[in-house]
């Protein structure tokens, strides 16, 4: 499923969705809040969901080569991270979820489309 066609079915507030978000394959959800862990540990095609909301986080996307970033549980973006996802050509959702919800939504999407 890419990027784009999750942004559409979520419901998700978008925050930024990149020009290239009808290409991007969402491969699976990873959740993690700590960005020295996220740095080092999220998947190459995640849909990474999390409460950070910071310049940082979109740092962190763009090195692990998230498939796009959900900030869950209404947490508030800080500063120009709009603008920054915007520039840095990251797609970001926002939800008011929380961290497991948005992670299984991911889930279930992914799995309602390969019928497993």
């Amino acid at each position: 499923m890419t990027v784009k066609e999750f942004a559409e079915q979520s419901g998700f507030r978008v925050i930024n969705l990149a020009e290239n978000a009808g290409e991007v394959l969402i491969r699976q959800s990873y959740c993690c809040d700590l960005l020295s862990i996220a740095m080092t540990k999220v998947p190459e095609g995640a849909a990474w969901v999390t409460v950070m909301s910071n310049i940082n986080t979109l740092a962190v996307a763009s090195l692990t080569e998230a498939a796009c970033v959900i900030v869950a549980e209404n947490a508030a973006a800080a500063g120009d991270f709009a603008a920054k996802a915007k520039e840095q050509g990251i797609t970001v959702l926002h939800t008011e979820l929380p961290v497991f919800d948005a992670a299984l939504m991911v889930y279930q999407a992914l799995h309602a489309e390969s019928g497993v």
